[in-house]
Order: structure tokens, then C-alpha cells, then sequence
């Protein structure tokens, strides 16, 4: 953590795939989302006028239609190539079992299936061996990095190449896994990559685009990019936007909003125009939405009686959604044990065994399939499209896909083979049928299916190959919900229960119980199903499933961000914290820094140390104004004086006698008056070591060393005056450029850095450890006051946690100095003091002190 040691500084971090583990601190792990008003910033503003500013806006709002343009490019090839792959595999297939079911030659059809799915997975795979965060949906890791969380890899170019690629073979190779999922994480690297106008990929696209460059609005585009992949991905470009609002992004304002939903509009859009003119013919019509489309729920015209639900529905959507809750709790419960054994026993072997997993689950998931297919379908009858009965629906534009999409093996005319129709199609038709079917669905086949799917979904789930939850989610809920609807009707003998609806219910109920989303899903089943009527049943199913799950574990995407030990900050703290203050859990041992400090002394900080901000202080308040003036020399050459010295011993060993006692001037008083009663031997060892550590601060230093250990309680807990934050790549900023100054020249002789040369490595500024050090000059001086924010946001050691919470979830900060009366710093609050495992951990101890 920023400027402090001690050992809850580490944070232990689990690659999402291949499962190294690293020991990171959660400075490391933290993005800087707060703004740095420096003097170079300053600068910048003092230049800005009205027409600067509205032209700064029309980029921004450029680049986010940009974003999504791009992001239903995207989705568009990801679709396309997915449906070619896809028909190319049951094309050749099903006519080889047409052909061998009466040849007898059935092993020879399993064989050519195997040989498209497993190439295809084995593709899918080796991808992820070359970026390996290209694992898994992305969700979490998204949600990562706009909660402050940093990522490594996360939003590079190569990183989206290999999810695009790998997603499309993952599907393709009939994995149960599904593309919307990943289309989120590919929006979200587009936002991020696209206004930076450069990769480290592709080193030569260096494009002088002197826009965005911070943290602070990466955050934003990616935000406005995982809104977007929603959009494309469901064709619900509001419910992308509350997605990323509800799930993803943790700081949120008003011209986010606006821009967001833009970005989703036009990704939304550009999918739905090309889809609608490569697909029909017909440009300009936009007659497809989504990479996923439910069709329209809507009763035949003949049927007066027909109503999509009633009020008496109500109760059954809630009781589904208390077992919606609990499969979903299940699933994640299993899911998880499973990710542990993977932590355990898999990622920690060579990388090939995470290969030849992947291989194992898509040789299994194929027999499954082709053997349920063949042996535990039943032959049903087929109703025609123009058939209308109780409990039908009409899907008036994709009737003919529906009815397209049915498997008649082994089954006479008029009839189909019900379980072959849900396994031998794409996720996306076996859920049409299940929504819009006019036939019906054996019980046990229903049964059967649901729980064949529900253990290799789970299972698929966390293999190293980009996969997707929503569609696999959804598919086994609507089977779950169909199942509901044809047991009221054959055994229960309710007649007007409707299939389709209830099959839809099950869907939300399952996915809400398995990723506990509530308004962003609900939005985003509405815009699918284009049917405002369902957002009351959809609601209340969502919310009961949520509820139930909760009670049991969190969400699967929470699980995966906590097995990965991400100190991830929810949206609050529990109300029993408040017992705690901010003196309770900040970090006392501090890193600082001088305004004017050696070369030598910022080298060995910065070498020795993995902090990401130094507070800015001094030690001698007689030379405050001296340095607001800016030509005293505070740094290693502190001209210590006997008196203040032994005033400032004296009152740190009250100090450390009580972590809760901060000074204050009666408190300094007070020590004045004991300091004649000391030792003048003890006097002048005091003096002298300090004395001794004038040119060397930091002795016997190394990075798993707590520095603190060799100093005494009266060095630890100095008085030191707070001025500002200097970041790490500030002072390594300065380092690399040379600006600094000879003890024989004043620091107005510094060169000066502008903004956009702070700013010009952004966002990989250059390591301390790649600096040559014969370059630098240890005398020389650097005065880091032009650079440092002298303004942060700061809190007082009384401060209550849930404020401390708030301001700085809610500002986006990545250190937050605490502050006493007097101006002095006493500690410093980084992300990992406000986790909740930290907070617990306090908390017991503030219990034992009672």
C-alpha cells in the first residue's frame, strides 16, 4: 500500500488461468482513478477555454460512438464465423447419421463429431496459452478493473484477438459455453485500446493522440465498451447500460450516463444493420437485435382466450424462483469446488494438462451428447406452424427456424426426436424451441436434459478456454421452466398455462440464481423478448432468486473474483464497522519523502520499496514557510536541531504507548517538560544515530524486509507535517527525464515538465529497475513540490469506517492519507485496509480491547 510497510501489505493474487501464484501488494493491484492537480495540470487548465472544453467533449463523444461501432463489428464477426463453423459441423454430421442409421455405422458419425469439436477446443485452448487472462467469460475481471482493481493483460489488443478467436472455436466446438459473455470482456478491451491509439502489440501504431491519457477516463470508455458488448450481445442497449452500472463500474455520473448509452445504441444498432442485410437481404431494416434473439411472445389471433400470464402465475414464478435460487446456489457451490481443485492440481502443472483438461470436457460433453441424442430421445408429435392450441405460441418472424431446427432421428413422419432437438443444435435454436415449440417436451426428456446440462455446464465452466455463463444459464433454466409448465398441465391439470412463458421464467430464475443480478437482467429479458408485459413477473422471479442465493454463497462471478484474492470494495460496508475508525485500520508505518530530495535517497525508495505514492512531508515546523516559498532545502541535509529533535522522542513514546493518542499542542507541551528529565547520554545516541541515517534514510533495506524493523518507536512515529502525494511514476518520470539540480544552484534552475510529457508513457511508465544508474548524478537534487498533489483527499483519524468507505469508493481513490488536527500525517488508507476480510479482522480486535 502506498507508502506504508508492515506485513498486511501483501495481497495474495491467482492468475485467472494459469493459476501462478503471485504475491502482489494491493497497490500493485489498484488503478489511479482520482485526479493528480499538480502544477502540470494546472498548466493545462490555465490554457483550457469554452471552445477547448466543447471540443475536448465532441472527441470524447466520438470516440464513444467509435467504441460501439467497433464493438458490433465485433459481435458480428464473432456470430458469422460461429454460424459457419457451426453449420459446417451438423451439416456434415447429421447426414453422416442419417446415412449410418440404417447402415448401422452410428461409432463412424461420433467419430467425425469428436474430430470437429475436439480440434476446434484444441484451438480454443491454445489460444488461451498465449494469453492466458483470455480465459472465462472476462466478467469478473472487468469487474475488476472498473472497481479500481488492475488486471495485468486485461485490456490489451492481444488479449481481444485471442477471446474473439477462442470464443468462436469454444462455441463452435459444442462446448456448453456461450459468446455473450466474452462479447462484454471484447467490448471493454475495445474501450479501453481504441482511444489510446497505440498497442504494445503493435508497436508501430504510435499515433500522437495527446487525448485520455489516464486512468481516470480509460475507466469510463471501458465502462461504455462493457455496456456495449451487452448491447450487441442481447440487443438491449439500456440493459447494457445498467449493467454497467449495477455490475461493473463502481464511480458513476450523470454525462457517463448519456455517453454510455450511446455506446450502446450504436453497437446495438451496427450489429442489427449488418445482421439484418448479410442474413435477409434487406439493409437498412434492422430485423435482428442481438447475437441472441428470443423471438416474440405473442398469442395466436384466433385464440381470444389466450393471455401470456395471469395473476395466479404469480405464485408459481415466485416458488420458481426460490428453486431457481437454489440450483443457482448449487451451481455455484460446485463450481467453485471445482475451481479450488483446479488451483490445486491442475494449473500448478504444465500448461499442457490445462489443454488436455479442456479435451476431456469436450470428449465427454460429445458423447454425452450424440448418445443422448441417439438412445434417451423420445419421438413427439410436431404441431404445423399454423396449429394453434392452450399454451401456444407464435413466433410470426422465426416460426420457420423453429420448425427448421427439429431432428427427426430414428423417428417416424409427423414426429421428432425431442432430446436430439435440444442436443444437435446451437444453444441459441434449443432455446427457441423450448420459448416457442408447439410441441411438446417429454417430462423425462425435460429432466433428463436439465440435469445432463446443469453438471458439463458447471464442469465447463473455468476450463482454459474464453466461455461465456448467460446462454448455457439460460438454456438450462428454460428447461427447468418448461419442465415446470408440462408438469401444471399433464398432472396438475392447470389449462392455461403456457409453456413459453413459464420457460422463459425458468430461464431468468436459473441465471439470476447463478450471477444474482436484478435490475440490469430484468431490462435486458425485457428488450430480448421485446415484451414490456413480462417485466413484472421477470422482476419479482429475479429478485426471489437473488434473495434465496444469497442466503446460501454469492454470485459465480464474486466467487471467481474472491478465489483469485482481488481486494474487490462492495458497494458498502456492513453496519456493525462503524465501531471502527479510520486510526483503527490505517497503515502507521510510513514511506515518505521530502519536497527536496537526493537522487541517491529517491533510487533507494523507489528500488527497495513496491509503493505507488509517497507522502509529501517535513520534519522541522520552523521551516514550513521557508519551504512554501520554495528555496529551502528540506531532504537528507535536514538540519536537525538537538531540542526538536529530542521534543519529537518525547512525545512518540507517549504516542506509542497508544496508537489512539494523535499529537496536539497540548500534548507537546506536555513532553517539553519530561525531556530534561532524560539522559544526556540517550540524548546524544538519539541524535547521532539519526544523524548517522542523514545520507542513508533507509538502511538494510529489501523488498521483503519491513524497514521498520530497525527503527526505533521515535523514528517510526516522527511528527511529520503533510503537503502532498507524489506518485511512483512521477519521481520515475522526473528520474528518467533528468530534472533536478545541483546543491549550488536554486530549484528554480529544475527544468520543467508539461503535463503532456508526464503523461507521454501513459499507461506503462518506465521501471526503476530498467534505469542506468550511471546516468544519474547521487548529489543532485530533485524537487518534486511542482509535481506532488498538494490538495488529496485526506481524513481524520476519528473518521468513521462507512465514511472512509464511501469517500473512497466513491471518489475512486488509490491512497487516502489520514490527517490529524495539527496537519500531520499519522497513516495512510489504501484499498487493502477496506476489504472485507481486513475490516473483519480489525473488528475482532477491536472486540478483544474491550
Amino acid at each position: 500500500m502506498a507508502g506504508c510497510r508492515g506485513s498486511v501489505c501483501c495481497c495474495c493474487r491467482w492468475c485467472c488461468c494459469c493459476g501462478e501464484r503471485e504475491s502482489r501488494t494491493p497497490e500493485e493491484l489498484s488503478l489511479d482513478y482520482d485526479r493528480c492537480i499538480n502544477d502540470p495540470y494546472l498548466e493545462v487548465l490555465e490554457t483550457m477555454d469554452n471552445k477547448k472544453a466543447r471540443r475536448y467533449e465532441a472527441v470524447k463523444w466520438m470516440v464513444v460512438f467509435a467504441i460501439g461501432v467497433c464493438t458490433g463489428l465485433v459481435g458480428l464477426f464473432v456470430d458469422f464465423s460461429v454460424r459457419l463453423f457451426t453449420q459446417l459441423k451438423f451439416g456434415v454430421v447429421q447426414t453422416s447419421v442419417e446415412e449410418c442409421s440404417q447402415k448401422g455405422c452410428l461409432a463412424l458419425s461420433l467419430l467425425e463429431l469428436l474430430g470437429f469439436n475436439l480440434t476446434f477446443v484444441f484451438l480454443a485452448s491454445l489460444l488461451v496459452l498465449i494469453e492466458p487472462v483470455a480465459a472465462g467469460s472476462g466478467i469478473p475481471e472487468i469487474k475488476c478493473y472498473l472497481n479500481g482493481v488492475k488486471v495485468p493483460g486485461i485490456v490489451r489488443l492481444r488479449t481481444l484477438l485471442c477471446k474473439v478467436f477462442g470464443v468462436l472455436f469454444s462455441v463452435a466446438g459444442g462446448l456448453f459455453v456461450g459468446k455473450e459473455g466474452p462479447m462484454i470482456h471484447s467490448g471493454a478491451v475495445v474501450g479501453a485500446g481504441l482511444p489510446q491509439f497505440q498497442s504494445i502489440s503493435l508497436r508501430k501504431i504510435q499515433l500522437n493522440f495527446p487525448y485520455f491519457r489516464s486512468d481516470r477516463d480509460k475507466r469510463d470508455f471501458v465502462s461504455a465498451g462493457a455496456a456495449a458488448g451487452v448491447a450487441a450481445a442481447f440487443g438491449a442497449p439500456i440493459g447494457g447500460t445498467l449493467f454497467s452500472l449495477e455490475e461493473g463500474s463502481s464511480f458513476w455520473n450523470q454525462g457517463l450516463t448519456w455517453k454510455v448509452l450511446f455506446c450502446s445504441m450504436s453497437a446495438a444498432f451496427t450489429l442489427n444493420f449488418f445482421r439484418s442485410g448479410i442474413q435477409f437481404g434487406s439493409w437498412g431494416s434492422f430485423q435482428l437485435p442481438g447475437l441472441l434473439n428470443f423471438g416474440e411472445f405473442k398469442c395466436s389471433d384466433s385464440d381470444k382466450k389466450c393471455h401470456l400470464w395471469t395473476a395466479m402465475d404469480l405464485g408459481f414464478f415466485v416458488v420458481m424462483g426460490v428453486i431457481g435460487g437454489l440450483l443457482g446456489a448449487t451451481f455455484n457451490c460446485l463450481n467453485k469446488r471445482l475451481a479450488k481443485y483446479r488451483m490445486r492440481n491442475v494449473h500448478p502443472k504444465p500448461k499442457l494438462v490445462r489443454v488436455l483438461e479442456s479435451l476431456l470436457v469436450s470428449l465427454v460433453t460429445t458423447v454425452v451428447v450424440f448418445v443422448a441424442s441417439m438412445v434417451l430421445g423420445e419421438c413427439r408429435q410436431l404441431s404445423s406452424a399454423s396449429q394453434t392450441g392452450n399454451g401456444s405460441f407464435q413466433l410470426q418472424a422465426s416460426s420457420e427456424d423453429v420448425n427448421s431446427t427439429i431432428k427427426t432421428f430414428f423417428c417416424p413422419n409427423d414426429t421428432y426426436n425431442d432430446m436430439a432437438t435440444l442436443f444437435f443444435n446451437s444453444q441459441e435454436s434449443a432455446i427457441l424451441q423450448l420459448f416457442h415449440q408447439d410441441g411438446t417436451f417429454s417430462p423425462i426428456t425435460l429432466a433428463l436434459f436439465f440435469t445432463l446440462y446443469f453438471l458439463l455446464a458447471c464442469w465447463t465452466f473455468g476450463t482454459s478456454v474464453p466461455s461465456g455463463l448467460f446462454v448455457p444459464s439460460l438454456l438450462c433454466g428454460a428447461a427447468f421452466g418448461r419442465l415446470v409448465a408440462n408438469i401444471l398441465k399433464s398432472y396438475i391439470g392447470l389449462g392455461h398455462i403456457y409453456s413459453g412463458t413459464f420457460a422463459l421464467i425458468g430461464a431468468a430464475a436459473f441465471l439470476g440464481g447463478v450471477v444474482r443480478m436484478t435490475i440490469s437482467l430484468t431490462v435486458i429479458l425485457i428488450e430480448s423478448t421485446n415484451e414490456i408485459t413480462y417485466g413484472l413477473p421477470i422482476m419479482i422471479t429475479l429478485m426471489v432468486a437473488k434473495w434465496t442465493g444469497d442466503f446460501f454463497n454469492k454470485g459465480i462471478y464474486d466467487i471467481h473474483v474472491g478465489l483469485r484474492g482481488v481486494p474487490l470494495l462492495e458497494w458498502e460496508t456492513e453496519v456493525e464497522m462503524d465501531k471502527l475508525r479510520a486510526s483503527d485500520i490505517m497503515e502507521p508505518n510510513l514511506t515518505y519523502v521530502y519536497p527536496h530530495t537526493r537522487i541517491q535517497s529517491l533510487v533507494s525508495i523507489l528500488r527497495t520499496t513496491v509503493h505507488h505514492a509517497f507522502p509529501v512531508v517535513t520534519e522541522n515546523r520552523g521551516n514550513e514557510k521557508e519551504f512554501m516559498k520554495g528555496n529551502q532545502l528540506i531532504s537528507n541535509n535536514i538540519k536537525f536541531k538537538k531540542s526538536s529533535i529530542l521534543t519529537r522522542a518525547g512525545e512518540q513514546r507517549k504516542r506509542g504507548q497508544s496508537m489512539k493518542s494523535y499529537p496536539s499542542s497540548e500534548l507537546r507541551n506536555v513532553c517539553d517538560e519530561h525531556v530534561a528529565s532524560e539522559e544526556p547520554a540517550e540524548k546524544e545516541d538519539l541524535l547521532q544515530q539519526m544523524l548517522e541515517r542523514r545520507y542513508t534514510p533507509y538502511p538494510n533495506l529489501y523488498p521483503d524486509q519491513s524497514p521498520s524493523e530497525d527503527w526505533t518507536m521515535e523514528e517510526r512515529f516522527r511528527p511529520l507535517t503533510f503537503h502532498g502525494l507524489v506518485l511512483r511514476s512521477q519521481l520515475v518520470t522526473l528520474l528518467v527525464r533528468g530534472v533536478c539540480y545541483s546543491e549550488s544552484q536554486s530549484s528554480a534552475s529544475q527544468p520543467r515538465l508539461s503535463y503532456a510529457e508526464m503523461a507521454e508513457d501513459y499507461p506503462r511508465y518506465p521501471d526503476i529497475h530498467d534505469l542506468d544508474l550511471t546516468l544519474l548524478n547521487p548529489r543532485m537534487i530533485v524537487d518534486v513540490t511542482p509535481y506532488m498533489n498538494p490538495s488529496p483527499f485526506t481524513v481524520s483519524p476519528n473518521t468513521h469506517v462507512s465514511q472512509v468507505f464511501n469517500l473512497f469508493r466513491t471518489m475512486g481513490l488509490r491512497h487516502l492519507p489520514v490527517v490529524n488536527a495539527v496537519g500531520e500525517i499519522v497513516g495512510i488508507i489504501t484499498r487493502h485496509n477496506l476489504t472485507y476480510e481486513f475490516l473483519q479482522a480489525r473488528l475482532r480486535q477491536h472486540y478483544q480491547t474491550l
